[in-house]
């Protein structure tokens, strides 16, 4: 019965470690996600995602100025 308490105790490894973290991941999104997109108001990390952003989703927009 070695390999059936190995296995019982991989799980029980395996439980814990994939376990979701408590409480919610909004604050740490809200921190990391600093640039708005002034049309859609979708939020963005930083400024190069912003203008990938433009190029892809509003191609005939110009981009802000990157405030520096």
């Amino acid at each position: 019965m070695t390999r059936g308490k190995q296995k019982i105790d991989a799980q029980k490894r395996n439980a814990e470690k994939n376990q979701k973290a408590k409480g919610s991941q909004l604050e740490a999104r809200a921190v990391a996600l600093k640039v708005t997109c002034p049309i859609c108001k979708a939020q963005l990390a930083n400024e190069k995602q912003l203008g990938d952003h433009y190029s892809s989703k509003h191609p005939k927009e110009t981009p802000p100025a990157v405030s520096s």
